[in-house]
Protein backbone atom coordinates (compact mmCIF):
# COMPACT_ATOMS: atom_id res chain seq x y z
CA UNK A 1 0.00 0.00 0.00
CA UNK A 2 1.42 3.38 -1.06
CA UNK A 3 1.88 6.14 1.53
CA UNK A 4 -0.70 8.25 -0.29
CA UNK A 5 -3.33 5.51 -0.18
CA UNK A 6 -2.58 4.78 3.48
CA UNK A 7 -3.09 8.46 4.35
CA UNK A 8 -6.33 8.45 2.39
CA UNK A 9 -7.76 5.34 4.06
CA UNK A 10 -6.47 5.98 7.59
CA UNK A 11 -8.09 9.38 7.96
CA UNK A 12 -9.83 9.85 11.33
CA UNK A 13 -13.21 9.98 9.59
CA UNK A 14 -12.79 6.33 8.41
CA UNK A 15 -11.29 4.85 11.56
CA UNK A 16 -14.69 3.74 12.97
CA UNK A 17 -15.26 1.80 9.74
CA UNK A 18 -12.01 -0.14 9.98
CA UNK A 19 -12.52 -0.85 13.70
CA UNK A 20 -16.01 -2.22 13.05
CA UNK A 21 -14.76 -4.27 10.13
CA UNK A 22 -12.00 -5.75 12.24
CA UNK A 23 -14.45 -6.83 14.91
CA UNK A 24 -16.89 -8.29 12.33
CA UNK A 25 -14.21 -10.18 10.41
CA UNK A 26 -12.63 -11.65 13.54
CA UNK A 27 -16.01 -12.83 14.83
CA UNK A 28 -17.11 -14.48 11.58
CA UNK A 29 -13.86 -16.21 10.76
CA UNK A 30 -12.73 -13.55 8.26
CA UNK A 31 -15.66 -14.33 5.99
CA UNK A 32 -16.38 -11.57 3.43
CA UNK A 33 -20.15 -11.51 3.64
CA UNK A 34 -23.05 -9.46 4.90
CA UNK A 35 -23.73 -5.73 5.29
CA UNK A 36 -22.14 -3.35 7.77
CA UNK A 37 -23.81 -0.17 8.99
CA UNK A 38 -21.48 2.64 10.05
CA UNK A 39 -21.91 6.32 10.97
CA UNK A 40 -19.89 8.60 8.68
CA UNK A 41 -19.37 12.35 8.62
CA UNK A 42 -19.03 14.31 5.37
CA UNK A 43 -15.31 13.62 5.03
CA UNK A 44 -15.74 9.92 5.68
CA UNK A 45 -18.62 9.69 3.19
CA UNK A 46 -16.56 11.48 0.52
CA UNK A 47 -13.55 9.20 1.03
CA UNK A 48 -15.67 6.03 0.98
CA UNK A 49 -17.44 7.29 -2.17
CA UNK A 50 -14.07 7.61 -3.86
CA UNK A 51 -13.06 4.13 -2.74
CA UNK A 52 -16.30 2.42 -3.86
CA UNK A 53 -16.78 4.45 -7.03
CA UNK A 54 -20.34 5.39 -6.09
CA UNK A 55 -21.98 8.07 -3.96
CA UNK A 56 -22.18 7.42 -0.24
CA UNK A 57 -24.25 9.76 1.94
CA UNK A 58 -23.11 10.96 5.34
CA UNK A 59 -24.91 9.59 8.38
CA UNK A 60 -25.74 5.88 8.49
CA UNK A 61 -24.09 4.13 5.56
CA UNK A 62 -24.80 0.52 4.56
CA UNK A 63 -21.80 -1.19 3.05
CA UNK A 64 -21.67 -4.64 1.50
CA UNK A 65 -18.43 -6.32 2.49
CA UNK A 66 -18.17 -8.00 -0.94
CA UNK A 67 -18.35 -4.58 -2.66
CA UNK A 68 -15.66 -3.10 -0.41
CA UNK A 69 -13.45 -6.16 -0.89
CA UNK A 70 -13.80 -5.96 -4.68
CA UNK A 71 -13.05 -2.23 -4.75
CA UNK A 72 -9.87 -2.72 -2.73
CA UNK A 73 -8.69 -5.60 -4.90
CA UNK A 74 -9.41 -3.78 -8.17
CA UNK A 75 -8.08 -0.43 -6.98
CA UNK A 76 -4.76 0.98 -5.84
CA UNK A 77 -4.63 -1.26 -2.75
CA UNK A 78 -4.50 -4.38 -4.94
CA UNK A 79 -5.34 -6.43 -1.85
CA UNK A 80 -8.49 -7.78 -0.32
CA UNK A 81 -10.39 -6.52 2.70
CA UNK A 82 -8.75 -8.75 5.35
CA UNK A 83 -5.11 -7.68 4.76
CA UNK A 84 -6.12 -4.02 4.32
CA UNK A 85 -8.02 -3.96 7.63
CA UNK A 86 -5.10 -5.69 9.34
CA UNK A 87 -2.70 -3.10 7.92
CA UNK A 88 -4.86 -0.13 8.90
CA UNK A 89 -5.60 -1.40 12.45
CA UNK A 90 -2.04 -2.43 13.22
CA UNK A 91 -2.15 -6.24 13.64
CA UNK A 92 -3.15 -9.42 11.80
CA UNK A 93 -6.78 -10.37 12.25
CA UNK A 94 -7.70 -13.24 14.53
CA UNK A 95 -10.03 -15.99 13.43
CA UNK A 96 -12.10 -16.40 16.57
CA UNK A 97 -14.19 -19.38 15.43
CA UNK A 98 -11.04 -21.20 14.38
CA UNK A 99 -9.34 -20.23 17.64
CA UNK A 100 -12.27 -21.55 19.65
CA UNK A 101 -12.26 -24.76 17.65
CA UNK A 102 -8.52 -25.12 18.26
CA UNK A 103 -9.03 -24.59 21.98
CA UNK A 104 -11.77 -27.23 22.02
CA UNK A 105 -9.58 -29.63 20.09
CA UNK A 106 -6.66 -28.91 22.41
CA UNK A 107 -8.78 -29.56 25.48
CA UNK A 108 -10.09 -32.77 23.99
CA UNK A 109 -6.51 -33.82 23.27
CA UNK A 110 -5.59 -33.08 26.90
CA UNK A 111 -8.47 -35.20 28.22
CA UNK A 112 -7.60 -37.95 25.74
CA UNK A 113 -4.02 -37.89 27.02
CA UNK A 114 -5.34 -38.08 30.57
CA UNK A 115 -7.43 -41.17 29.77
CA UNK A 116 -4.50 -42.75 27.95
CA UNK A 117 -2.14 -42.12 30.85
CA UNK A 118 -4.64 -43.47 33.41
CA UNK A 119 -4.84 -46.70 31.42
CA UNK A 120 -1.09 -46.87 30.79
CA UNK A 121 -0.13 -46.48 34.45
CA UNK A 122 -2.76 -48.83 35.81
CA UNK A 123 -5.09 -46.32 37.42
CA UNK A 124 -8.80 -46.92 37.31
CA UNK A 125 -11.76 -44.97 38.67
CA UNK A 126 -11.68 -47.15 41.79
CA UNK A 127 -8.12 -46.57 42.89
CA UNK A 128 -4.91 -48.19 41.76
CA UNK A 129 -5.04 -50.83 39.10
CA UNK A 130 -5.46 -54.56 39.36
CA UNK A 131 -1.80 -55.19 40.18
CA UNK A 132 -2.68 -55.17 43.86
CA UNK A 133 -0.46 -52.24 44.81
CA UNK A 134 -3.47 -50.16 45.75
CA UNK A 135 -5.29 -52.79 47.76
CA UNK A 136 -4.64 -51.14 51.10
CA UNK A 137 -4.04 -47.59 52.23
CA UNK A 138 -2.23 -46.21 55.26
CA UNK A 139 -3.00 -48.28 58.32
CA UNK A 140 -4.40 -51.09 56.15
CA UNK A 141 -7.75 -49.54 55.25
CA UNK A 142 -9.17 -50.62 51.90
CA UNK A 143 -8.83 -48.16 49.06
CA UNK A 144 -11.24 -50.12 46.85
CA UNK A 145 -14.51 -48.36 46.16
CA UNK A 146 -13.32 -45.00 47.46
CA UNK A 147 -13.17 -43.71 43.89
CA UNK A 148 -10.38 -41.22 44.48
CA UNK A 149 -9.43 -41.22 40.82
CA UNK A 150 -12.94 -40.15 39.83
CA UNK A 151 -12.86 -37.49 42.53
CA UNK A 152 -9.54 -36.20 41.20
CA UNK A 153 -10.54 -36.21 37.52
CA UNK A 154 -13.85 -34.51 38.33
CA UNK A 155 -11.85 -31.79 40.08
CA UNK A 156 -9.52 -31.49 37.09
CA UNK A 157 -12.46 -30.89 34.77
CA UNK A 158 -14.37 -28.54 37.06
CA UNK A 159 -11.66 -26.43 38.66
CA UNK A 160 -10.17 -24.77 35.57
CA UNK A 161 -6.68 -25.87 36.63
CA UNK A 162 -6.26 -27.67 33.30
CA UNK A 163 -8.33 -25.45 30.99
CA UNK A 164 -6.35 -22.39 32.04
CA UNK A 165 -3.20 -24.02 30.67
CA UNK A 166 -2.27 -23.80 26.98
CA UNK A 167 -3.58 -26.95 25.31
CA UNK A 168 -0.13 -28.24 24.39
CA UNK A 169 1.06 -27.72 27.96
CA UNK A 170 -1.97 -29.49 29.43
CA UNK A 171 -1.42 -32.49 27.15
CA UNK A 172 2.08 -32.84 28.63
CA UNK A 173 1.33 -31.99 32.27
CA UNK A 174 -1.57 -34.43 32.73
CA UNK A 175 0.39 -37.59 31.81
CA UNK A 176 3.23 -36.42 34.07
CA UNK A 177 0.80 -36.00 36.95
CA UNK A 178 -0.67 -39.46 36.38
CA UNK A 179 2.76 -41.07 36.15
CA UNK A 180 3.93 -39.49 39.41
CA UNK A 181 0.70 -40.37 41.23
CA UNK A 182 0.87 -43.98 40.10
CA UNK A 183 4.47 -44.24 41.27
CA UNK A 184 4.26 -42.54 44.65
CA UNK A 185 0.91 -44.04 45.67
CA UNK A 186 1.93 -47.54 44.65
CA UNK A 187 5.09 -47.16 46.74
CA UNK A 188 3.12 -45.64 49.61
CA UNK A 189 0.56 -48.46 49.72
CA UNK A 190 2.90 -51.34 48.92
CA UNK A 191 3.25 -53.64 51.95
CA UNK A 192 6.87 -54.29 50.96
CA UNK A 193 7.67 -50.58 50.99
CA UNK A 194 5.91 -50.04 54.30
CA UNK A 195 7.77 -52.91 55.89
CA UNK A 196 11.10 -51.73 54.55
CA UNK A 197 10.63 -48.22 55.98
CA UNK A 198 12.44 -46.89 52.95
CA UNK A 199 13.98 -43.44 52.87
CA UNK A 200 12.03 -41.01 50.66
CA UNK A 201 13.03 -40.14 47.13
CA UNK A 202 14.06 -36.52 46.66
CA UNK A 203 11.60 -34.29 44.83
CA UNK A 204 14.30 -33.00 42.48
CA UNK A 205 15.37 -36.57 41.73
CA UNK A 206 11.80 -37.59 40.97
CA UNK A 207 11.25 -34.50 38.81
CA UNK A 208 14.43 -35.17 36.83
CA UNK A 209 13.39 -38.75 36.21
CA UNK A 210 9.84 -37.98 35.13
CA UNK A 211 10.08 -34.55 33.48
CA UNK A 212 13.77 -34.24 32.60
CA UNK A 213 13.93 -31.07 34.69
CA UNK A 214 15.01 -31.06 38.34
CA UNK A 215 12.60 -28.16 38.93
CA UNK A 216 9.70 -29.70 37.00
CA UNK A 217 7.76 -30.51 40.18
CA UNK A 218 8.67 -27.44 42.21
CA UNK A 219 5.97 -25.68 44.19
CA UNK A 220 3.95 -23.48 41.85
CA UNK A 221 4.42 -25.68 38.80
CA UNK A 222 1.20 -26.90 37.11
CA UNK A 223 2.21 -30.54 37.47
CA UNK A 224 2.92 -30.21 41.21
CA UNK A 225 -0.46 -28.60 41.85
CA UNK A 226 -2.33 -31.40 40.04
CA UNK A 227 -0.29 -34.12 41.75
CA UNK A 228 -0.78 -32.72 45.23
CA UNK A 229 -4.53 -32.53 44.69
CA UNK A 230 -4.46 -36.16 43.55
CA UNK A 231 -2.53 -37.18 46.67
CA UNK A 232 -5.03 -35.41 48.92
CA UNK A 233 -7.90 -37.22 47.14
CA UNK A 234 -6.15 -40.58 47.44
CA UNK A 235 -5.31 -40.19 51.12
CA UNK A 236 -8.67 -38.68 51.99
CA UNK A 237 -7.19 -35.52 53.52
CA UNK A 238 -7.94 -31.84 52.84
CA UNK A 239 -6.06 -30.15 49.98
CA UNK A 240 -2.80 -28.51 51.00
CA UNK A 241 -3.28 -24.81 51.72
CA UNK A 242 0.25 -23.83 52.78
CA UNK A 243 3.86 -24.58 51.95
CA UNK A 244 4.16 -26.73 55.08
CA UNK A 245 1.08 -28.74 54.14
CA UNK A 246 2.39 -29.24 50.60
CA UNK A 247 5.71 -30.51 51.97
CA UNK A 248 3.86 -32.84 54.30
CA UNK A 249 1.69 -34.29 51.53
CA UNK A 250 4.78 -35.09 49.50
CA UNK A 251 6.42 -36.61 52.57
CA UNK A 252 3.42 -38.83 53.29
CA UNK A 253 3.88 -40.58 49.95
CA UNK A 254 7.63 -40.94 50.33
CA UNK A 255 8.85 -37.82 48.52
CA UNK A 256 11.19 -35.50 50.39
CA UNK A 257 11.15 -31.82 49.48
CA UNK A 258 13.47 -30.71 52.26
CA UNK A 259 15.22 -32.91 54.81
CA UNK A 260 16.97 -30.28 56.88
CA UNK A 261 14.76 -27.33 57.81
CA UNK A 262 11.74 -28.93 59.50
CA UNK A 263 12.22 -30.63 62.87
CA UNK A 264 10.47 -32.48 65.66
CA UNK A 265 11.48 -31.55 69.23
CA UNK A 266 12.65 -34.45 71.41
CA UNK A 267 13.85 -35.07 74.95
CA UNK A 268 15.63 -38.02 76.58
CA UNK A 269 15.77 -40.17 73.47
CA UNK A 270 18.34 -42.94 73.98
CA UNK A 271 18.58 -44.99 70.78
CA UNK A 272 20.04 -48.41 71.55
CA UNK A 273 22.25 -48.63 68.46
CA UNK A 274 26.02 -48.97 68.54
CA UNK A 275 26.57 -46.31 65.87
CA UNK A 276 28.01 -42.87 66.61
CA UNK A 277 24.72 -41.05 66.03
CA UNK A 278 22.92 -43.21 68.63
CA UNK A 279 25.79 -42.66 71.06
CA UNK A 280 25.56 -38.92 70.47
CA UNK A 281 21.82 -38.95 71.18
CA UNK A 282 22.36 -40.86 74.43
CA UNK A 283 25.01 -38.35 75.46
CA UNK A 284 22.67 -35.43 74.76
CA UNK A 285 20.01 -37.13 76.87
CA UNK A 286 22.52 -37.59 79.70
CA UNK A 287 23.47 -33.91 79.43
CA UNK A 288 19.80 -32.88 79.68
CA UNK A 289 19.68 -31.31 76.21
CA UNK A 290 16.62 -30.92 74.04
CA UNK A 291 17.22 -32.13 70.48
CA UNK A 292 15.55 -30.98 67.27
CA UNK A 293 15.57 -33.93 64.86
CA UNK A 294 15.44 -33.31 61.11
CA UNK A 295 14.13 -35.61 58.42
CA UNK A 296 17.76 -36.06 57.38
CA UNK A 297 18.51 -37.71 60.71
CA UNK A 298 15.26 -39.62 61.05
CA UNK A 299 15.73 -41.35 57.73
CA UNK A 300 19.32 -42.26 58.47
CA UNK A 301 18.86 -43.46 62.00
CA UNK A 302 18.19 -46.90 63.37
CA UNK A 303 15.66 -47.41 66.16
CA UNK A 304 14.98 -44.32 68.27
CA UNK A 305 13.85 -46.24 71.36
CA UNK A 306 14.59 -49.44 73.18
CA UNK A 307 12.23 -52.40 72.70
CA UNK A 308 8.89 -51.75 74.38
CA UNK A 309 9.71 -48.11 75.13
CA UNK A 310 7.01 -45.49 74.56
CA UNK A 311 7.52 -41.89 73.44
CA UNK A 312 5.07 -39.53 75.11
CA UNK A 313 4.23 -36.62 72.81
CA UNK A 314 2.56 -33.25 73.25
CA UNK A 315 1.42 -30.44 71.01
CA UNK A 316 2.92 -27.41 72.75
CA UNK A 317 6.70 -26.86 73.15
CA UNK A 318 6.05 -25.16 76.50
CA UNK A 319 4.66 -28.42 77.83
CA UNK A 320 7.74 -30.38 76.79
CA UNK A 321 9.92 -27.68 78.30
CA UNK A 322 8.02 -27.91 81.59
CA UNK A 323 8.25 -31.69 81.71
CA UNK A 324 11.96 -31.57 80.91
CA UNK A 325 12.57 -28.92 83.58
CA UNK A 326 10.84 -31.19 86.09
CA UNK A 327 13.53 -33.80 85.50
CA UNK A 328 11.54 -36.34 83.50
CA UNK A 329 13.86 -39.00 82.18
CA UNK A 330 11.48 -40.77 79.81
CA UNK A 331 11.40 -40.09 76.05
CA UNK A 332 9.32 -37.09 75.02
CA UNK A 333 8.48 -35.44 71.71
CA UNK A 334 6.63 -32.30 70.66
CA UNK A 335 4.95 -31.96 67.27
CA UNK A 336 4.53 -28.15 67.64
CA UNK A 337 0.98 -28.00 66.38
CA UNK A 338 -0.07 -30.04 63.35
CA UNK A 339 2.82 -32.46 62.71
CA UNK A 340 4.89 -31.68 59.66
CA UNK A 341 7.17 -34.13 57.88
CA UNK A 342 9.62 -34.80 60.72
CA UNK A 343 6.88 -35.14 63.31
CA UNK A 344 4.88 -37.43 61.03
CA UNK A 345 7.91 -39.65 60.48
CA UNK A 346 8.54 -39.99 64.21
CA UNK A 347 4.87 -40.80 64.87
CA UNK A 348 4.75 -43.41 62.13
CA UNK A 349 7.92 -45.23 63.21
CA UNK A 350 7.53 -45.40 66.99
CA UNK A 351 5.10 -46.29 69.75
CA UNK A 352 3.73 -42.89 70.74
CA UNK A 353 1.16 -41.73 73.29
CA UNK A 354 -0.13 -38.23 72.47
CA UNK A 355 -1.75 -35.43 74.43
CA UNK A 356 -2.94 -32.11 73.00
CA UNK A 357 -5.16 -29.13 73.67
CA UNK A 358 -8.81 -29.71 74.48
CA UNK A 359 -10.08 -27.17 71.96
CA UNK A 360 -11.42 -27.74 68.47
CA UNK A 361 -8.14 -26.98 66.63
CA UNK A 362 -6.37 -29.26 69.13
CA UNK A 363 -8.90 -32.03 68.51
CA UNK A 364 -8.36 -31.72 64.75
CA UNK A 365 -4.59 -32.01 65.26
CA UNK A 366 -5.07 -35.02 67.52
CA UNK A 367 -7.16 -36.75 64.87
CA UNK A 368 -4.32 -36.28 62.43
CA UNK A 369 -1.76 -37.56 64.97
CA UNK A 370 -3.81 -40.66 65.76
CA UNK A 371 -4.22 -41.38 62.05
CA UNK A 372 -0.43 -41.67 61.91
CA UNK A 373 -0.40 -44.41 64.52
CA UNK A 374 -0.21 -42.66 67.89
CA UNK A 375 -2.55 -43.53 70.79
CA UNK A 376 -4.24 -41.11 73.19
CA UNK A 377 -2.45 -40.05 76.38
CA UNK A 378 -4.87 -38.65 78.97
CA UNK A 379 -6.98 -37.39 76.11
CA UNK A 380 -10.48 -38.66 76.77
CA UNK A 381 -13.71 -37.39 78.27
CA UNK A 382 -12.66 -38.09 81.88
CA UNK A 383 -9.36 -36.27 81.34
CA UNK A 384 -11.17 -33.27 79.87
CA UNK A 385 -13.55 -33.15 82.79
CA UNK A 386 -10.69 -33.40 85.29
CA UNK A 387 -8.89 -30.56 83.53
CA UNK A 388 -12.06 -28.51 83.44
CA UNK A 389 -12.49 -28.94 87.19
CA UNK A 390 -8.96 -27.61 87.74
CA UNK A 391 -9.62 -24.33 85.91
CA UNK A 392 -10.36 -21.24 88.04
CA UNK A 393 -13.91 -20.08 87.25
CA UNK A 394 -12.75 -16.60 86.25
CA UNK A 395 -10.14 -17.72 83.71
CA UNK A 396 -12.05 -20.05 81.44
CA UNK A 397 -11.83 -19.63 77.67
CA UNK A 398 -14.73 -20.47 75.41
CA UNK A 399 -14.39 -22.94 72.56
CA UNK A 400 -14.06 -21.41 69.12
CA UNK A 401 -14.09 -22.87 65.63
CA UNK A 402 -15.92 -25.82 64.18
CA UNK A 403 -16.64 -28.80 66.43
CA UNK A 404 -14.59 -31.89 65.58
CA UNK A 405 -15.37 -35.60 66.07
CA UNK A 406 -13.43 -37.62 68.64
CA UNK A 407 -13.71 -41.22 67.43
CA UNK A 408 -11.18 -42.43 70.02
CA UNK A 409 -13.66 -41.35 72.72
CA UNK A 410 -17.02 -40.19 71.41
CA UNK A 411 -18.03 -38.87 74.82
CA UNK A 412 -15.20 -36.33 74.65
CA UNK A 413 -16.77 -34.29 71.84
CA UNK A 414 -20.12 -34.39 73.65
CA UNK A 415 -18.56 -33.16 76.90
CA UNK A 416 -16.66 -30.36 75.17
CA UNK A 417 -19.73 -29.22 73.27
CA UNK A 418 -21.78 -29.23 76.45
CA UNK A 419 -19.21 -27.31 78.54
CA UNK A 420 -18.08 -25.01 75.74
CA UNK A 421 -14.74 -24.44 77.51
CA UNK A 422 -11.19 -24.97 76.23
CA UNK A 423 -8.64 -26.79 78.41
CA UNK A 424 -5.10 -26.27 77.16
CA UNK A 425 -2.19 -28.58 77.83
CA UNK A 426 -0.44 -26.15 80.15
CA UNK A 427 -3.38 -26.38 82.57
CA UNK A 428 -3.05 -30.15 83.00
CA UNK A 429 0.72 -30.59 83.09
CA UNK A 430 0.66 -32.07 86.62
CA UNK A 431 -1.27 -35.24 85.62
CA UNK A 432 1.05 -35.63 82.62
CA UNK A 433 4.05 -35.29 84.86
CA UNK A 434 2.67 -37.88 87.27
CA UNK A 435 2.49 -40.42 84.43
CA UNK A 436 6.18 -39.92 83.69
CA UNK A 437 7.62 -40.17 87.19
Amino acid sequence: MTPELRDYLSAPSLRPLWAMLRSRLERNGQSIRGVLEVQLDDDGADRLSGLLGRPVSHGTARIRLTDLDASLRDGAAARGLVPVVADLTGAPLANLPADRAAVRAGRQLAWTELDRALAEYGLSEHGLGEDGLGEHGPGGESRRGQDWVRQWTDWLRASGSVTRLPAAKAAVVLPVAVQVLARVLAAHWSPASLAADQAPVGLAELASEVTGDAHGLDSGSPAAALILRGISCALGVPPAASAAERRDLWQRVGVSTDEVSGTVITWALRPPGADRWSAMMRERADLGLITHLTMHELHRSAALTRPGEVIHACENPQVLQGLAAAGVDRPLACVSGSPAAAGSALLARNTVRYHGDFDWPGIAIAGRVFSLGARPWRFGQADYQAGLDRLPPGSRLGLTGRAQPTPWDEDLAIAMTTAGVAVHEEAVIDPLLADLR
